[in-house]
């Protein structure tokens, strides 16, 4: 970053879409080789924008508000080719949170 901020950004996948994945590469025998597992890449700012968005008790961090990241694609051609379509981000957030929730891991 030209203001010297380092910036953040993860790749994102649902642990379902993992788990259908590796029934469907044994179950398919035309399956070979290895399939990139990546529903999104995206930056800290995005990442939070949707958890404030689906919860309001998560608030962005002033400091990463303004950071702007140039964020890759992984291609998904070969895994869709075992069936597998992603569970989206957004969905998979809400769940997950909700499951925390629920456990009692966390509480709002």
């Amino acid at each position: 970053m030209q203001d010297g901020r380092s910036a953040s950004y993860g790749v994102f996948m649902d642990v379902r879409d993992v788990a259908h994945a590796h029934i469907q590469a044994f179950e398919i025998p035309s399956a070979t080789g290895r399939y990139c597992m990546v529903e999104s890449v995206v930056d800290v700012t995005k990442l939070w924008r949707i958890l404030h968005r689906l919860f309001h008790v998560f608030h962005l961090n002033e400091k990463y508000d303004k950071l702007i990241q140039k964020v890759f694609q992984i291609s998904k051609e070969k895994i869709k080719s075992l069936g597998v379509n992603f569970i989206p981000l957004e969905e998979s957030l809400k769940d997950i949170v909700e499951c925390l929730k629920e456990k009692g891991f966390i509480s709002f």
